[in-house]
């Protein structure tokens, strides 16, 4: 059977997904909550910051912890402008992100992009959780997928003999032969 390989590109690209988003204040400063639908910030970045833009005005930058993303854009583009995205482990916090406008700061607290629907929806909604609790939650989340990222990568289990000593012939300390 021939295969044909078709080199010709397209212009067209799906539009972006709209963001998830509730802005439903809470103490302690939180001004909304997001879920994502991936860690790929490039991608999920624009329609949020497009988003919030039209209900606090144009965003400047925006402020990441690098704990929960494998990759951190310098900028990312929203509506024909570019937005700079800066990053800190000291100061910024895990579980949010930081958005500057001309009118100040506002944080938005991040439910991973693995968190199941009925969770998000109830951390979205507020529905009487106060901050802290909303950041727990999403903590647990966060752990218990990075758990599971761990023993599926080979990363949990004992094993099955003791190292050998460095420069050792002999049978391993486990009672083994290699």
């Amino acid at each position: 059977m021939a295969v044909t390989i078709d080199r010709t590109t397209s212009s067209w690209r799906a539009p972006p997904q709209p963001a998830r988003l509730s802005l439903t204040p809470a103490p302690g400063g939180l001004d909304g909550t997001w879920w994502p639908r991936s860690r790929a910030l490039t991608r999920e970045l624009p329609p949020l910051t497009a988003a919030l833009g039209d209900l606090w005005g144009r965003i400047t930058g925006i402020a990441v912890n690098p704990a929960h993303w494998p990759v951190i854009p310098c900028r990312v583009s929203v509506a024909g402008r570019t937005v700079h995205v800066g990053w800190s482990t000291e100061e910024q916090d895990p579980h949010r992100l930081t958005f500057f406008s001309a009118d100040g700061r506002r944080d938005v607290l991040v439910l991973p992009p693995e968190t199941g629907a009925d969770a998000a929806a109830q951390l979205m909604a507020g529905g009487g959780i106060d901050v802290p609790a909303r950041e727990e939650a999403a903590e647990r989340i966060a752990a218990r997928i990075r758990e599971e990222a761990w023993e599926t990568d080979g990363g949990a289990g004992r094993p099955s003999s003791l190292p050998r000593p460095i420069g050792s012939t002999g049978p391993s300390l486990g009672g083994r032969r290699r």
